[in-house]
Order: C-alpha cells, then structure tokens, then sequence
C-alpha cells in the first residue's frame, strides 16, 4: 500500500489545520437523510417520537442528533413540505424486503459501480456499525502496519476513537519512537474538528478497510505457528533455528503466535483441574516425565501428597522414553486443551493481552 498520509492528503493540512466552514443556507433539495429525519422528529416531539428514538441504534443517533444539532431554522414551508412527502412515500410504500442482492441492485441504479462495490465490499468486511467499531475488529499488527507511515497526530486521533485495550495492542507494535511520539499527541490533544475527522474516517474507509476485505485477512505468522505446532519438537527446533538465522523477527512473530506445552503454565487454576479431570493419567506421566522441574511442579501443585507420589511412581516405572513418545504426550495435553477452550470449559490466558495466548 502507497505510504501517504491520511490527514494532508488531498487536503495538505494536518488534523490541527482544519476550520470549520461557514454553514451554506439550507434548501429542500439540499438537505440529506439525516437533517430531513431531525427535522420530522423534533415536529414528533417528545410523546410521538419515544417509539422512534427506541428504535435507532447507537451510531443512527449520533448521526441525527448531530444534524438536529447543526439544523438550525427550517421555515413552516420547508417543514410542511418535508412532513407532506414524509407521509406520502409512507402511504403508498406498503410492505417492502430488503436483501443484500435487492441493495446492490438499487445503489446500481444510483451511484457508480465503483462506488457500491465499495460499499457493499465494506459490508462484508471486518463487524462493526461504524468505521471505528471496524477499527476495533482488526488484529492489532495488520492496523498498526498500515498506521506506521501515517503522522503521529493522525494515529494519536485513530487510536483515541478505537477501545483503550485495542489501542494498547496497537501501540505494542508500532516502532518504538514513533509509538512514544503517539502517546505525546494523545496526553496533547484538545477536541478534533468534524472536518477532520470526517476527512480521516473517509480515507481510512476507501483505503484500508476496503482494501483489506480484498486481500487475504489472515497473517502468514499464525497459519505458521499452527504448522510449527503440528511438529514433533526436533522438526519444530531444526525449522525454527533455521528462520533464526535468516529471519529473526518472523521466527520471533511465530514463537509468540505457538502454543506450546510449557503454555498449559499459564492456565489458571480453575482450568488446571478441568484439564486434569479428562486428561489420562499415562498421557500426563509421559508428559511430565519429560518436562523441566518447573512445569512438573505447577501440575503437582494441584495434586494432594498422595497423588504426587503415585504419578512419580509411575513416572519412574515407565522408564526410559524416546523424546518421540514424550513429545506425543505434551501435544496431545496441548490438543486437548485446545478442545476444552473452543467448548468453553476452560480459559487460555490471564487476561492480561500481553499473556493471551493465539492459536
């Protein structure tokens, strides 16, 4: 993706540049969805309009009570004529369906065939009701990839309008200097003007959430470490030591991304005794025979006396074991865990996004 930045262009201004325009005389012709909508409910009033206001979403009312706020004085004509035709389309629409299909087919008819590709592709696109809940759906590398070569004022607004947690993950993997400067603008910034920040959310709409749905969505690193975690351990270490030597960062990336047997360390205790409850007792013998001092002793922390001793008498009557057979009995832990997150029974992870384990 070209590296330009989303508050000076086309514009050449950055965020702090912009100044609001003096508002244009209204006319009915020019008023838009939104202001037309204001218009009829403030007439609805309080009383006929409750059911209405019930039945908006978040972003519908910011969106009408920003135009409602900006309206200003609408002439008894104007006002006559918007209500006239308001009940006229209502009368003579009677039962109608909407369907993806039928609004591509409609917006075809209106606007360019670019621009409902557009549209309709930013439908299908990451969940979210707005540009900045869609923010909020993206992994953190892909959006801090695409931030890094933006202005820090314009990534200190991106990463003001998006959740704090999401933000932090953000900023985790932006470069270090520029990611200090972020945190500057952010502790610096005073209220963004809607101009701005229209311009901002329009350009990150028609060049990165658009551009993403048209790409692949899924990072290379995590199908990876999915691979990597089907090795046996000396294939795992051979592949590993060798991107050590040729690619630091991508081996680092898919070190982080794998979930190991050491990982089961960070279940907490809780999800500890759920997978101790359904795992067989030759797997975990085989598996902690051949694990390091401190992974035997957070398993035996959550068995009685009695039980530390028998499973170190079995331990030992198993004697000798290839590295296969012990690396078959912490994958199939590690599996097993897996199942028992996916159906909700036990929780990977501290809380703590720095500790989440991805797989």
């Amino acid at each position: 993706m070209e590296a330009r930045s989303i508050a000076t262009r086309n514009s050449g201004r950055d965020t702090a540049d912009y100044e609001s325009a003096a508002p244009e005389p209204m006319t009915y012709t020019g008023m838009n969805g939104p202001q037309r909508a204001a218009v009829i409910l403030l007439v609805l009033g309080e009383e006929h309009g409750r059911a209405i206001w019930q039945e908006l979403d978040d972003e519908e009312i910011r969106i009408i009570t920003r135009a409602m706020a900006e309206l200003g004085t609408v002439d008894s004509d104007m006002v006559e004529r918007l209500m006239l035709d308001f009940v006229g389309k209502l009368s003579s629409a009677g039962a109608i369906t909407g369907s993806f299909d039928r609004t591509v087919s409609l917006l075809e008819k209106i606007l360019p065939p670019d621009q409902v590709a557009l549209i309709m592709e930013e439908i299908r696109g990451p969940a979210g009701r707005n540009m900045w809940q869609k923010l909020g759906n993206i992994d953190a590398v892909v959006l801090a990839n695409f931030l890094k070569n933006e202005y820090p004022q314009t990534i200190a607004v991106i990463l003001s309008r998006i959740r704090s947690e999401h933000s932090a993950n953000v900023l985790r993997h932006l470069p270090n200097e520029l990611s200090i400067e972020v945190v500057a603008r952010m502790l610096r910034m005073e209220s963004v003007q809607k101009e701005a920040l229209d311009h901002i959310e329009n350009t990150l709409r028609t060049e990165f959430v658009s551009t993403l749905t048209q790409t692949r969505r899924r990072d290379p690193h995590e199908q990876m470490a999915e691979i990597f975690n089907s090795f046996d351990r000396q294939t795992e270490i051979r592949f590993l030591s060798a991107l050590d030597a040729s690619n630091q960062e991508s081996a680092a990336r898919i070190r982080a991304l794998m979930f190991t047997f050491e990982d089961l360390g960070k279940l907490d205790p809780a999800g500890l005794q759920t997978l101790m409850r359904v795992v067989d007792k030759d797997t975990l013998a085989r598996a902690l025979k051949g694990a390091n001092e401190q992974m035997r002793s957070f398993f035996f922390g959550a068995m009685s006396q009695r039980a530390v001793k028998n499973m170190t008498d079995d331990m030992q009557s198993l004697g000798p074991l290839r590295l296969k057979e012990v690396d078959e009995a912490q994958m199939k832990m590690v599996t097993l865990t897996k199942d028992l997150a996916d159906k909700g029974e036990i929780v990977i992870g501290k809380g703590n996004s720095e500790d989440e384990l991805v797989y």
